[in-house]
């Protein structure tokens, strides 16, 4: 009988994920059987979803609506009691997963938790649940598998599937500088401000008058925009039109392209600002939300930092300006002072080039399917 492995994403970097594990996995065994929640690209590599995910990604609204959680969830309860499946492998997504992971087990399905919930800035309770809920931890930072040391849980740091990502799909750079018509003796700023529209409404304002500023102390300054495919162009036509007449340039996308071609930008905490600092990019992280969601986060969280280089080193690398603190003199006055502090640039790019070493050395998409293989053992 051939092994049978499921693979659970709710959001666009799970689902990368598990659509790279996907591949690896059915190159291992051509005869698998891979069932899963996920979108396009697990779907085009072969994984028979039983639920999708949309374009609305983020929060408790990844898998569209609640209505729609509920019915996922009974799917994957009915082929645990019928099919054999061997593994489920849970990315992220933990108000979903660890529900999940609970079901698996009461059937006496493996459970790999790869990309662990993020316990250590808020919710530490969830530790034990976690660990409790799961036959193997894949950590994909290097300081999660302290946390759950004292869980009787096998946790082990495999790296970053995006590190990975940049490492196995380099950017030919000058092609990229060529398609955008950047000069390649002036300074390029990428400006990538998030790609929900909550987001653009907070941090696009902001950014404009950014911009105005720089182009005053710094008028050699080119400028890059990626725009969010599922971006409602028209919500922020406004907008667009005013920083395109200060010289914005926008891109379908490619953030990764984007900050390749760099020399600084200012980035909305998340994704985007880790792949800057591992392609090399000296970053100033944004982050607005509404008052109150601020006010009850802020409550809650366990952190010191919302930015994972800052978290990895436990100390401020990168410059994180939050909510009040996200204002236009702040954002330009730290982007003049990276570029025009050379010290301060070296200390910084030194410090993103010892985090890529940390990540070079690792292949998180191997070492996970060789533990899903070591489960079906």
């Amino acid at each position: 009988m051939p092994v049978r492995v499921m693979i659970i994403a709710g959001e666009a970097s799970g689902e990368l994920y598990g659509a790279m594990l996907a591949v690896r996995l059915k190159e291992m065994w051509p005869g698998l059987l891979l069932l899963g929640i996920g979108g396009e690209k697990m779907e085009a590599v072969g994984v028979e979803l039983l639920s999708g995910i949309n374009s609305a990604f983020g929060g408790v609204g990844a898998l569209s609506s609640v209505r729609h959680l509920i019915a996922s969830y009974r799917k994957v309860k009915d082929v645990f009691r019928t099919v054999r499946v061997d593994v489920v492998v849970l990315i992220d997504f933990p108000d979903f997963n660890l529900k999940v992971a609970k079901a698996a087990k009461k059937c006496g399905i493996k459970v790999l938790y790869y990309v662990s919930p993020q316990v250590w800035a808020w919710r530490m309770g969830r530790i034990k649940k976690v660990a409790r809920r799961s036959d193997i931890i894949a950590a994909i930072l290097p300081f999660e598998p302290e946390i759950y040391a004292k869980e009787n849980v096998y946790c082990e740091f495999v790296g970053h599937p995006i590190a990975e990502e940049l490492k196995n799909h380099p950017v030919d750079k000058a092609a990229v500088r060529r398609e955008f018509s950047i000069d390649g003796s002036r300074p390029v700023v990428g400006i990538l401000p998030g790609s929900r529209g909550s987001e653009l409404r907070r941090h696009l304002p902001v950014l404009i008058d950014a911009v105005k500023i720089l182009k005053v102390r710094h008028p050699e300054f080119q400028y890059l925009m990626p725009i969010a495919p599922n971006l409602a162009v028209d919500t922020f036509g406004a907008m667009l039109v005013e920083l395109e007449s200060l010289g914005v340039k926008f891109t379908d996308g490619r953030a990764v392209e984007v900050l390749s071609v760099c020399n600084l930008a200012v980035v909305k905490s998340g994704t985007a600002a880790f792949q800057a600092a591992l392609i090399g990019v000296p970053v100033v992280v944004i982050y607005k939300m509404a008052a109150l969601d601020y006010n009850i986060i802020k409550r809650i969280i366990e952190v010191k930092y919302i930015n994972l280089v800052n978290l990895i080193y436990d100390a401020p690398v990168v410059k994180e300006l939050i909510q009040d603190m996200a204002v236009p003199e702040a954002v330009a006055g730290e982007l003049i002072k990276l570029y025009e502090d050379e010290d301060l640039r070296n200390e910084t790019l030194e410090k993103f080039r010892r985090l890529r070493e940390i990540f070079d050395q690792k292949n998180p998409t191997n070492r996970v399917a060789e533990m899903v293989a070591q489960l079906t053992a």
